[in-house]
């Protein structure tokens, strides 16, 4: 019932910028905690930022901390990543979900960071 659609990927030179949105289904959205979430070819899917139904409360892996911001708007159901001074390892499929992953992932939008 509930969908997930990520969009916002691409190629962009090391140092650059991206936002990704992922737009959620079903108007039960504003009470799930969210999360973005990635996987690297050959890598198991790890956590990159999440952020609670309120939009108060963020956290975010060591790697990414300082240049991804996880963000919001629940009257547009839609979760939003930007990501700044990006590197070579940040390229991934990148995913969102529920912080507890609960619901079917959908189907991704790839980032590619060159060096």
């Amino acid at each position: 019932q509930v969908q997930l659609v990520e969009s916002g990927g691409g190629l962009v030179q090391a140092g650059g910028s991206l936002r990704l949105s992922c737009v959620v289904s079903g108007r039960t959205f504003s009470r799930y905690n969210m999360g973005w979430f990635r996987q690297a070819p050959g890598k198991e899917r790890e956590f990159v930022a999440t952020i609670s139904w309120s939009g108060g409360y963020t956290s975010y892996a060591d790697s990414v901390k300082g240049r991804f911001t996880i963000s919001r708007d629940n009257i547009k159901n839609t979760v939003y990543l930007q990501m700044n001074s990006l590197k070579p390892e940040d390229t991934a499929v990148y995913y969102c979900n529920t912080d507890n992953r609960a619901l079917y992932w959908g189907q991704g939008t790839q980032v590619t960071v060159s060096s």
